[in-house]
């Protein structure tokens, strides 16, 4: 219950801090690229927007997956490694939610960003895995992720 009641208030930093880390991400992309950033507001507000609606869908199915595991860690044995399991979806929704910041300004539409992170499960759980042992230490963790996850999907994309 304490993952869950935690992975709740990681969702509410996604999404109070999404106008944040979408500049972030494309900061971090202008840079990448050498290019000029300039700053616009209503791709701001249709990428806060997408990365809203993304950290509740992701919030639901994770708190419905969650809601298995637990029902799953009442039987003997196979309990033991739910934990684990647990450790892995959150880091794989967390993940994926920080690189759909990439997603956004590539302008893939919801459903290819869900059928890339899937192709690329590794990615998604590896920086979200990063950003929840982060957030233990330090205050900026999501700021972290998100800088990791566009430097990330660049060199994915592009490599």
């Amino acid at each position: 219950m304490v993952l869950f009641y935690f992975s709740l208030f990681k969702y509410l930093i996604l999404i109070i801090g999404s106008p944040v880390f979408a500049y972030l991400s494309e900061k971090t992309e202008a840079i990448i690229d050498e290019k000029e950033h300039s700053f616009n507001w209503p791709d701001l507000k249709k990428d806060v927007s997408r990365s809203i609606r993304l950290a509740l869908r992701n919030a639901i199915w994770q708190s419905v997956y969650l809601a298995g595991l637990f029902l799953l860690s009442l039987v003997p044995l196979i309990g033991w490694i739910t934990p684990v399991i647990a450790l892995l979806m959150e880091g794989y929704y967390f993940g994926f939610s920080m690189l759909d910041y990439s997603f956004a300004r590539s302008e893939f539409t919801p459903a290819q960003s869900v059928a890339f992170t899937g192709r690329h499960r590794g990615l998604a759980i590896g920086n979200g895995i990063l950003f929840y042992l982060m957030h233990a230490v330090i205050f900026l963790a999501p700021a972290y992720a998100v800088v990791a996850a566009t430097l990330s999907v660049h060199k994915v994309k592009n490599g």
